[in-house]
């Protein structure tokens, strides 16, 4: 049985930590996994299969860190330290070693090994995911060299290949052919959120009014600083509705002072973490997804699913949607995201019944599942 392990920053609520959760616990039929994390303590680790093994680096949850911790101590103990703690923690005897999120990790998995072989997973848009100063510049320059140690790239977005193709033409190019570079789709066990969806859930949505809900972290690239603006010059122009927010981040002190400053405390909401989000989502009317920049999120795959109403800024989130009738994508900036609300709240000015949305089986699951094994069997 091979043996594989996986490294991620910690298996907190987050996209990327739900896929390779799900994954996880399906492919531990099939291989001998470890999952490593950075930071233990995520919400998620109890979802974990008993028969997958897994590692962490510290003991203690990113949360529980001082912002000079967070922001130069473990980032440079890890990127100064990373050979003496690979060695300590990750090279043994795996077959293959798979960094499945950007960043200290990918960093951290890039240390030469003749006798594994090395694949990094890229779930975002790496010419925006860093920012535009000068600390995003030199971890893209550190990264340049860290991607190049890896055998194979996979993108989960096709939009996402060709950005960081623009951003690291050289590694594209014939003088590294030895690089394979891969599209697959995120995985999403639909049994876990079928079973999820019939929870109680501790809020009452006013039907008299449109209820949009968004799962976004609190972070800058989500955008949920001008969604509050927006919202607030709809409600002033007389379009009333609710938006909940569903997420925690660094901002959260940031956007709950704006949403006092706007004085829409009573029609928007952060309603901070959910470990489960699925029946929020099945209960409301629109599910939002209007980020800066995204790679290919679960968690629209998740409002598919639930058969949602969804609204998207456009972004490498459209290849989630093609193809699904009752997805919307507006322009990604705030006319955009204002045109786009306006119109649904108009055409909804007088609340019908919703139409009964029932959970639908997503028949690319077990396709990307099979790209993932095929993947893990050498068969490039």
């Amino acid at each position: 049985m091979k043996k594989i392990i996986f490294g991620i920053t910690s298996l907190t609520l987050g996209g990327a930590e739900r896929v390779l959760v799900d994954l996880a616990n399906r492919l531990c039929k099939f291989y001998d996994i470890t999952i490593f994390t950075i930071y233990a303590r995520g919400e998620l680790e109890k979802e974990l299969s008993p028969d997958i093994k897994r590692i962490s680096l510290y003991p203690f949850s990113f949360q529980e860190l001082s912002n000079f911790q967070r922001k130069l101590q473990m980032p440079l103990q890890i990127l100064l330290g990373k050979k003496h703690l690979y060695k300590k923690y990750i090279k043994k005897d795996y077959d293959i070693e798979i960094a499945f999120l950007e960043g200290p990790v990918t960093r951290l998995f890039s240390i030469k090994n003749k006798n594994t072989r090395k694949i990094a997973w890229i779930h975002n848009d790496v010419s925006l995911v860093f920012g535009k100063g000068i600390k995003a510049k030199i971890k893209k320059k550190i990264d340049r060299n860290i991607y190049s140690k890896y055998e194979t790239l996979v993108f989960v977005s096709k939009d996402n290949r060709e950005h960081f193709e623009k951003i690291y033409p050289e590694l594209r190019n014939s003088s590294l052919e030895r690089i394979h570079k891969r599209v697959i789709y995120n995985y999403l066990d639909d049994e876990v959120v079928r079973k999820k969806t019939e929870d109680q859930i501790d809020i009452t949505f006013d039907q008299t009014y449109i209820n949009f809900v968004t799962v976004a972290r609190l972070v800058e690239q989500k955008g949920i600083d001008r969604l509050i603006d927006v919202h607030t010059k709809l409600i002033r122009n007389g379009k009333k509705h609710r938006f909940y927010v569903i997420g925690d981040g660094p901002l959260r002190e940031k956007l709950e002072e704006k949403i006092k400053k706007n004085k829409v405390e009573d029609s928007f909401f952060l309603l901070g973490k959910r470990e489960n989000p699925y029946p929020y989502i099945k209960k409301a009317d629109y599910f939002c997804l209007l980020s800066q920049f995204e790679g290919y999120p679960m968690v629209l795959l998740e409002a598919k699913l639930l058969n949602k109403k969804i609204l998207i800024t456009d972004t490498a989130a459209r290849e989630v949607v093609q193809n699904y009738e009752k997805a919307t994508i507006v322009e990604n900036s705030e006319k955009g995201i204002y045109n786009g609300l306006q119109k649904i709240i108009n055409q909804n000015k007088n609340k019908r019944k919703r139409e009964k949305e029932e959970i639908k089986k997503n028949e690319e699951n077990e396709k990307n599942l099979k790209k993932v094994i095929t993947l893990l069997e050498g068969n490039l």
